[in-house]
């Protein structure tokens, strides 16, 4: 039998070391890989059948996100984990409103007061804030500065991100800031995306330890950009919590 083309060991090799990266494996890391692996293989050479390998991927090889490709035996494991996950008792979403209303005060220092909220407080179909908080100015202040509502939607689990990242984006119509808190525990691919999509629609985006809520280590990635609210629903909305904030 005639020796394989460089071509074919290129592909074979970028193969086998998808099929045995659980997290999946970018592809300069692939042609790093290789090009040490056949250093008698050009590097132009490499890359050239690299190209031929991402335009004309195996069936059971999957780009999960820009530039990284894994194999779907650790999608569907990953999923399979997932599904588990949902199954056992989990911890509240609620437990996390109190440490996300304090870190907003005290660390990120966005607002001057931040409550819990959740549940249907504003009884509309737009949603209710998990967290709402406002910046108002102090008297020592030389300068004052117009009052800030910021709202947030915290996740603990890694199902429906981009339906609480919509939920989100509806909040920016009643506040100032907006941010989505998700478990750091989420897919690299949605977290990624998330990043992508908090950076074009200003939202805030923060990761955090989902498994304790006395140790949220809330992250941030992307500070949530300043949002001109409608001041009808503004004004509407924190009626119901003025006591509660003011």
């Amino acid at each position: 039998m005639s020796e394989p083309t460089s071509t074919a060991k290129v592909r074979t090799k970028a193969y086998e070391l998808v099929a045995d990266a659980p997290k999946g494996i970018r592809y300069m890391d692939l042609h790093r890989a290789i090009a040490g692996l056949f250093p008698e293989i050009p590097k132009n050479t490499v890359h050239g059948a690299l190209h031929k390998f991402r335009t004309n991927l195996p069936g059971d090889i999957q780009v999960v996100t820009k530039g990284l490709y894994r194999h779907i035996k650790f999608t569907q494991a990953q999923e399979a984990a997932a599904v588990e996950t949902a199954k056992k008792p989990k911890i509240k979403e609620e437990d996390f409103y109190q440490p996300f209303a304090d870190w907003l005060e005290n660390e990120l220092e966005e607002c001057t007061k931040a409550i819990p909220l959740g549940g249907s407080r504003f009884a509309n179909k737009w949603g209710t804030p998990d967290v709402i908080g406002v910046r108002v100015a102090s008297r020592d202040d030389l300068i004052k500065f117009q009052e800030e509502v910021t709202s947030a939607e915290i996740k603990i689990d890694t199902q429906g991100l981009i339906t609480a990242f919509g939920q989100a984006c509806a909040y920016k119509l009643f506040s100032h800031r907006s941010y989505i808190v998700v478990p750091s525990t989420s897919p690299q691919e949605d977290k990624d995306r998330l990043t992508a999509l908090a950076q074009i629609f200003g939202i805030g985006l923060v990761f955090f330890n989902a498994n304790s809520h006395e140790r949220p280590e809330f992250d941030i990635q992307v500070r949530a950009a300043r949002n001109e609210p409608d001041y009808f629903y503004l004004n509407q909305n924190l009626r119901l919590v003025k006591e509660e904030l003011f």
